[in-house]
């Protein structure tokens, strides 16, 4: 009896020692300091931002030569990672474009399909078309960049296939990015940007409430939205719109990490100028991962800083929890 006695409290004592070393350990996704809490004491959770590294000077630079800091509400965070700059890091990417377009657009989509053949090996593309409805999607995500590439097609042109308003179509792709892999995360969309589900006043960038959802669903789940601009037989016919449908892009992409291209207030000439820089963009973009200790819901500031000499870093603006 007493040995059976013994022999329970030696595994009474090895169970307490397994839970108090559990208990020690940090908290899955964290960065651990030496005694195994995260950097400010507490729970943190790892977010994942796009960042865009522009140099003054064209050419070649080093990621690790490259000092960045970033802060969530003001308060200096930890960065866990910075994966895919430098180093042709494949991306995710979804093209999106607008069905009612002007028949001028027809003419880009070789320019297109020839640049989702340039992208790095081992990319996702997916194909869709914002139309009356729903987002009709062409192409799941795949890494056949030239089975992408063959997806494409030109817009109908015709203003009642059209939706009434592009973002709700936005939001429904970027939940499709839930099953990617993490990483550099982009869409392309080719649209107006000009939101008249509500009337005429919705069009503007700061009243249009599914433009607001777009933006705060492209921030939670890490992807950059680059716009190209073309109008819209409805947009065309009403200048007076133009301008809230390019500002409307440009909150959008500027609030995202990503880049509006426009050509003054008509239909591009030709995409291939916005492509070239649509390239050197993606050729410099990061997934930042970060440890966050504001764990609260709502929305989170965000600022991404180099002290590196000449170097500038375009990133969302934060992001809601």
């Amino acid at each position: 009896m007493k040995t059976l006695r013994r022999l329970h409290l030696i595994l009474l004592q090895l169970s307490l020692t397994v839970a108090c070393a559990l208990m020690t350990q940090p908290v899955l996704g964290q960065a651990p300091s030496a005694n195994g809490s995260s950097p400010s004491g507490g729970p943190g959770k790892p977010v994942t931002i796009p960042v865009t590294i522009r140099v003054k000077e064209d050419g070649e630079f080093e990621l690790q030569n490259i000092d960045l800091t970033i802060s969530e509400d003001g308060e200096p965070q930890t960065i866990i990672s910075v994966r895919g700059i430098g180093t042709n890091s494949p991306i995710t990417l979804a093209v999106l474009i607008q069905e009612d377009l002007v028949p001028s657009v027809s003419n880009e989509i070789k320019a297109l399909r020839d640049f989702i053949r340039r992208l790095p090996k081992g990319s996702r593309v997916m194909i869709g078309y914002l139309r009356t409805g729903s987002l009709q999607v062409k192409q799941k995500f795949t890494n056949d960049l030239e089975r992408a590439a063959s997806a494409l097609r030109p817009p109908t042109g015709i203003a009642t296939a059209g939706p009434y308003n592009p973002y709700v179509e936005v939001i429904e792709a970027l939940k499709r990015f839930e099953s990617q892999p993490l990483g550099r995360r982009a869409i392309l969309l080719v649209s107006d940007g000009l939101d008249i589900s509500r009337g005429v006043d919705s069009s503007s960038p700061t009243q249009s409430v599914d433009l607001q959802r777009a933006v705060n669903e492209s921030q939670r789940r890490g992807v950059a939205i680059y716009g190209f601009y073309a109008p819209t037989l409805v947009a065309a016919a009403n200048p007076a719109l133009v301008s809230n449908a390019q500002s409307s892009l440009l909150r959008l992409s500027n609030e995202t990490g990503g880049i509006a291209f426009f050509q003054g207030l008509g239909a591009p000439v030709s995409f291939e100028p916005f492509i070239r820089e649509l390239d050197i963009a993606l050729q410099k973009q990061a997934a930042l991962t970060f440890l966050s200790t504001h764990l609260n819901k709502g929305f989170h500031r965000i600022d991404v800083k180099s002290s590196s000499p000449g170097v500038r870093v375009a990133f969302p603006s934060g992001y809601v929890r």
